[in-house]
């Protein structure tokens, strides 16, 4: 359940982080504070009160008076903690233009981060200071992946969500039939050294890659017969690589067996999302043509799945492009909604403002609210306890969800498969 919950945590994070980046006050008006979790909110607060003190001798008297209430709307925020445990706390503040200058107001936000902040951190600026944050997004669960045999080599990395196939190799080394004319000898001494160079270009590369995430969880060998055994043999690859090493059978080299190595060796990749959000796609897939299955798809059916409580899983692409727009009439306060993609928006929502209320037939139709309806299904998921697992659109199954099933699937409650 742990990950299910970090999957929608996540995704809000990052919202809230996109959010925050798209705010720009004016001069240095902006305050970000990062509490980490072994420092003493009363400390942080003591700061802040000389920051005030400090903010009263700027010269202009607007950007004096918004420095110093962004200070004192932090520090009423920081009032809400008894403490910054577990991870910290992130609080911004600032005097946001609403529309044009002269029209700030201060906002405030704070943020729990999903790992611990390390240190202490106090700035003003015209934007918020998102860095700390930013780089707790990077993919923490790296793999190496190299698939080779004695004609074509692949070397990728699995980050996360995404598969990336950094560089492919072809040999150029002949079969074990040698030339008319040349010596078996000569010909097999010279096969050697040709695959001796395509091994040490295969693991060059490789290394060069993988060392750049010092956290790399483990290094799949695969590819067919015995090439990946000879290729390992020659200690090309980087001794600190040696503990991670994993080596897997499969029937395909080059790109095709990088994604055949990625099945074969999901015990060792057990902990990758890819990993995991493939395993759902293909449960989905079987599901769907099994005859008593438990999947079900398209946006009316799951909508009302979840609304009835019938739904025990929600699978929703993070790419899903629809928005659930709430229309009312101003004058008798009459209310629909209507869910719509982004062309569709711009296009079908003027046609439907244009007519008339049904209810007290006055052209008064106005948008009163526009949610992504990704938010929408999160929240009604989590008022019935229903679990949902985000599927990116970065990998094969992740756009073939996306493409066939229109991003939104689930699996129903207690009917079982054939």
């Amino acid at each position: 359940m742990v990950q299910k919950k970090s999957s929608i945590e996540l995704y809000r994070f990052k919202k809230l982080l996109n959010e925050l980046a798209s705010k720009e006050g004016k001069g240095t008006e902006l305050v970000s504070i990062y509490v980490p979790p072994d420092r003493q909110i009363s400390d942080v607060i003591n700061y802040l009160r000389q920051e005030y003190a400090t903010a009263a001798n700027i010269k202009s008297k607007t950007t004096r008076k918004n420095v110093q209430d962004a200070i004192e709307r932090a520090i009423q925020r920081l009032k809400l903690f008894s403490d910054a445990k577990p991870n910290g706390i992130a609080v911004f503040s600032g005097a946001i233009p609403q529309n044009g200058p002269g029209t700030e107001k201060v906002e405030v936000y704070h943020v729990i981060p999903p790992e611990p902040i390390n240190t202490f951190l106090y700035s003003c600026d015209s934007k918020f200071r998102l860095e700390p944050l930013l780089e707790q997004l990077k993919e923490k669960d790296v793999y190496g992946i190299i698939v080779i045999d004695n004609e074509e080599a692949a070397v990728a990395v699995v980050k996360g969500k995404r598969l990336e196939v950094s560089k492919t190799f072809t040999s150029g080394v002949p079969g074990k039939h040698r030339a008319g004319g040349q010596s078996a000898r000569r010909f097999e001494r010279l096969r050697e050294q040709n695959l001796n160079e395509y091994y040490k270009r295969i693991a060059e590369h490789a290394n060069e890659i993988f060392l750049s995430y010092p956290e790399i969880r483990a290094i799949i060998v695969a590819g067919p017969g015995p090439t990946k055994e000879a290729f390992l043999k020659t200690g090309y690859l980087h001794y600190t690589f040696k503990d991670k090493i994993y080596v897997v059978d499969t029937s395909y080299s080059g790109e095709s067996g990088v994604r055949e190595a990625i099945t074969k060796a999901s015990e060792q990749l057990k902990e990758s999302r890819l990993v995991e959000e493939k395993q759902l796609i293909q449960r989905l897939m079987s599901e769907v043509v099994s005859q008593n299955g438990k999947a079900i798809y398209g946006e009316q059916a799951v909508r009302n799945a979840l609304r009835s409580g019938m739904l025990e899983m929600l699978l929703i692409s993070e790419d899903l492009d629809r928005v659930e727009i709430r229309i009312e009439c101003s004058n008798c306060g009459y209310t629909r909604t209507e869910t719509l993609n982004s062309d569709e928006v711009h296009v079908t929502l003027p046609n439907i403002l244009s007519q008339k209320c049904p209810s007290c037939s006055n052209q008064t139709l106005q948008v009163k609210k526009i949610i992504p309806l990704i938010d929408v299904l999160i929240d009604e998921a989590e008022e019935s306890g229903t679990d949902v697992e985000l599927i990116s659109g970065g990998h094969e199954e992740g756009e073939m969800f996306k493409k066939a099933f229109g991003g939104l699937a689930g699996f129903l409650k207690g009917r079982t498969g054939a």
